[in-house]
């Protein structure tokens, strides 16, 4: 089975997450890692989820090629 690894980066660029990689069936299975994983942790803040920089995930396959980039922004207005 290939190996997918995935990686979280903030605002500036800087891993913030470091994976080893996991073995998945295929592209679809490391889609569905990738979007499960960023729900839970959007879940897991549970409400206290700030503005601020963007952050996001991408997949890539064992020889470094991005498969997906999941990207996420939340911004407040003046009110």
């Amino acid at each position: 089975m290939p190996l997918y690894i995935y990686r979280i980066t903030y605002g500036d660029g800087a891993p913030a997450w470091p994976h080893d990689g996991v073995e998945l069936a295929d592209d679809d299975a490391a889609w569905v890692e990738a979007t499960t994983a960023c729900g839970e942790m959007l879940r897991d803040l549970n409400g206290a989820l700030k503005a601020g920089p963007e952050w996001r995930m991408e997949v890539t396959r064992q020889s470094g090629e991005v498969l997906y980039r999941l990207t996420f922004v939340a911004e407040a207005f003046n009110r």
